[in-house]
């Protein structure tokens, strides 16, 4: 079993060189004109990034402004009636609601209920579960669909929060039955 891991171990090394390496020498085996091909793939790959700049932009621009409207708050201590007796902290509510708009804005709500709770908290295990096991659905469906210029996104949206929400229910339920 251990020569097994070495061997593993071994291989891991050389994977990426050899994905790196491999590659551009397969394209020159099949004579494609490698430089020429990656050159246009990253063309088009900043084309797609300068697409989808409004939709990041409004996407940023809405969750500053509901944070600084005091409106997340607001919202924290209306529900926290609701979820106190459901087991629910309503200081995660939060990360359940930042989550699936932006990644940067619940990496730093993460980072404001450890530096408030502490990192062993219960409610920050609750929140890192949460943001490990829930997407950021609207940026996603903003890059995706905004670049290849898709309006309907059908039912992308709606199971993305779905998921989301099951992620965030269980997270605090699971945090709970094996932390709590």
């Amino acid at each position: 079993m251990e020569s097994l891991r070495q061997v593993l171990d071994l291989l891991a090394v050389f994977v990426i060189p050899a994905i790196i390496i491999g590659f551009p020498l397969y394209g020159l085996f099949r004579r494609v004109p490698v430089y020429e091909e990656f050159v246009s793939g990253a063309r088009e790959g900043f084309q797609v990034a300068v697409n989808i700049i409004p939709y990041l932009v409004a996407i940023l621009f809405a969750v500053g402004m509901f944070r600084a409207s005091g409106a997340m708050d607001f919202m924290v201590e209306g529900l926290r009636p609701i979820l106190t007796p459901l087991g629910v902290p309503p200081e995660v509510i939060p990360m359940a609601i930042t989550r699936p708009l932006t990644g940067s804005g619940s990496a730093g709500l993460l980072l404001d209920l450890i530096g408030r709770y502490g990192e062993d908290s219960l409610i920050v295990k609750i929140a890192a579960t949460m943001y490990g096991s829930s997407e950021t659905t609207f940026y996603v469906v903003a890059v995706y669909f905004g670049a290849i210029n898709i309006r309907k996104t059908r039912h992308a949206v709606p199971a993305g929060l779905i998921a989301d929400a099951s992620a965030a229910i269980m997270s605090v339920y699971v945090v709970k039955w094996l932390l709590g």
